[in-house]
């Protein structure tokens, strides 16, 4: 069977010695540049492949274009002239990188404020009970304050919480709102926050979670639930063995929290639970700023 359209025997051009140079000239074909962007199809002249784009790459120091045919056969040719697209011949280039998009949301999902820098710290703080905690609200709730002007806190427990809040010396325009793990009725941080004094300056709230890593979506991790830790046992070091991980030492919990935390993308990989929380908290320590 005969193939169709135009072919050459050399893809480069034939050698300028071989032809007469009194005979007539013919203008060789215009090789037009053609970005080799995925999905497109192509045909290499000198072998008749024809396939579509699945990348361009570097393959021993030479930009080549990778060709899938119908059959799901690839093949690399180096980018150049010597290709045909929809009958006419072009030059194949490289695509040029798409600019990178500025995300419209932020993390917690509110609109993200382009070109804005972080105020200054205002007088308002948001308190956590430790590292963790911190590290967890600055990835999902980072960017909007730091819009606002507000600093997270670490407590390092809540013992002493009353105190720590009296220390601080909430006030019109100094509030403070604070998070507490497992806070659930009997448990020894609801006792806490039970003898914290009335004030309307100071918010407490807390999530039911008995650490605040259970607040990571455990389909996050590969779970259909978060397992259960025998009593007796520490909680963090037995996850980190459910998950098959190094937990003998604080460095093992510390790698380990680093690697649930990089499987937070966004406010849509944690549970309802801490969310409600923390977004009243912002709104607490962030209205009082707003009527100022």
């Amino acid at each position: 069977m005969t193939s169709q359209g135009p072919r050459y025997t050399d893809r480069y051009g034939s050698d300028v010695l071989s032809s007469d140079p009194h005979a007539r000239s013919h203008p060789k074909p215009t090789h037009r540049e053609q970005p080799a962007v995925r999905g497109l199809v192509v045909q290499d002249v000198e072998t008749g492949w024809r396939g579509a784009v699945v990348r361009v790459e570097k393959s021993g120091g030479v930009h080549v274009v990778v060709l899938q045919d119908e059959a799901e056969h690839t093949r690399a040719f180096p980018l150049g002239p010597g290709f045909w697209v929809k009958g006419q011949p072009v030059r194949l280039v490289a695509p040029k990188a798409a600019a990178p998009q500025r995300p419209t949301r932020t993390a917690s999902g509110s609109v993200a404020v382009t070109g804005a820098a972080a105020r200054t710290a205002r007088a308002s703080r948001i308190l956590v009970e430790g590292r963790h905690d911190a590290e967890l609200v600055e990835r999902v709730w980072g960017d909007d304050l730091r819009v606002e002007g507000v600093v997270v806190e670490m407590l390092d427990g809540v013992d002493d919480l009353d105190a720590a809040i009296r220390s601080f010396g909430p006030r019109p325009g100094r509030r403070i709102g604070v998070l507490v793990d497992h806070l659930v009725p009997g448990s020894k941080e609801s006792r806490i926050v039970a003898r914290v004094d009335a004030n309307p300056h100071v918010l407490v709230l807390g999530h039911p979670f008995v650490d605040v890593w259970q607040s990571v979506r455990p389909q996050r991790l590969g779970w259909e639930r978060w397992p259960t830790v025998p009593r007796g046992q520490d909680w963090k070091h037995g996850i980190l063995a459910e998950l098959g991980w190094p937990h003998a030492t604080q460095a093992d919990v510390a790698h380990g929290w680093k690697r649930i935390l990089g499987t937070v993308r966004s406010y849509a990989d944690l549970e309802p639970a801490l969310l409600g929380r923390v977004e009243e908290l912002v709104d607490f320590v962030t209205a009082d700023l707003a009527d100022r």
